[in-house]
């Protein structure tokens, strides 16, 4: 779990105080979860803070809202410059940002869709959402809940009400010793993690569940297809099935809040020989430089925060790895 902590919240337009960031008991999205929201994370560079691929995040907000009619009152740059700003006003870097859209007044009956529809932008501590498994691997286990099909909850929407099946498979994990659950779509191919998206290797060539699994399209995701690309790999989304999982020579997750973390373990079968393998490594080791603004073919995936240095200073270029 990630600490709420912070000084300012962003509500429809106006900065409020952390403590008086609230909605009314009988909101809409309090009771239906039709509410849609975006993880993004900030991180310090040597030329300050800088949000990591904001316009994509941004983009699929936008899209998220209007896929549940949920009409947003500003367009993708004032949100842009909100999120920007909400990061400034708390000053937390490395920071884990939140926005979500929801309707927040009293209203109650399924078929809402005339309450008003609020925005509010929180930017709070980042921590590492698997713990010691980010860098040591993870267990995780197949879960006994599936990932909802698309065509019953719109996989494309990163919506509240989507992370019920993701809860549920998080707690199973948890109670049964695990750090992880990994959900199956309704064929019983792999789909994703609980926050996650999976990759797996095998024979040098990575693989990735594809849109027919019904996957949340993730950001994370696209940049480590891209990086992996980049260094060489053939990369391949299709069908993944378990078995297909629990014989690659390594296999890791890939989210805005899990970052990139290898699986050390899947039930009682261990992956491959090490963890992480060569392959997730190295792409890992990109992705880390990408981040911090250390690697120029990145650079563009990087939105600075005017006026907001860093509170520690990211160390030399040079001396990264």
């Amino acid at each position: 779990m990630m600490a709420a902590e912070g000084r300012k919240v962003w509500m429809d337009g106006r900065l409020v105080d952390f403590a008086d960031a609230k909605v009314h008991v009988l909101a809409h999205t309090l009771h239906y979860g039709v509410g849609v929201f975006e993880g993004i994370r900030a991180y310090p560079t040597e030329d300050g803070t800088a949000v990591f691929r904001l316009p994509d995040h941004v983009r699929r907000l936008v899209t998220s809202a209007h896929l549940y009619h949920m009409p947003l009152a500003w367009d993708e740059a004032a949100i842009s410059k909100a999120i920007v700003e909400t990061v400034a006003a708390n000053g937390i870097v490395p920071a884990y940002v939140r926005p979500l859209v929801y309707r927040g007044e009293p209203a109650l009956g399924v078929k809402n869709s005339q309450g008003k529809v609020s925005l509010a932008i929180a930017s709070i501590p980042a921590r590492k959402y698997l713990g010691e498994g980010s860098d040591k691997g993870v267990r995780a286990k197949i879960s006994p809940f599936r990932k909802p099909r698309s065509d019953a909850m719109p996989s494309y929407a990163k919506a509240c009400g989507n992370y019920l099946a993701s809860y549920l498979a998080g707690l199973d994990a948890q109670h049964d010793g695990y750090d992880e659950g990994i959900l199956l779509d309704a064929n019983g191919y792999l789909a994703e993690g609980t926050g996650e998206n999976l990759f797996v290797v095998r024979g040098g060539t990575v693989y990735t569940p594809g849109l027919e699994s019904d996957i949340l399209l993730g950001i994370t995701r696209d940049s480590v297809m891209r990086i992996a690309t980049d260094l060489g790999f053939s990369v391949v989304p299709k069908l993944v099935s378990v078995n297909e999982l629990l014989t690659a020579d390594e296999a890791f997750f890939s989210g805005t809040y899990a970052e990139l973390a290898p699986l050390r373990e899947v039930g009682q079968h261990k992956i491959g020989g090490e963890t992480p393998g060569p392959i997730t490594r190295a792409i890992m080791a990109v992705f880390a430089k990408a981040t911090v603004g250390a690697d120029p073919r990145y650079a563009g995936w990087l939105t600075p925060v005017p006026g907001m240095r860093p509170v520690a200073a990211a160390p030399p270029r040079a001396a990264r790895r």
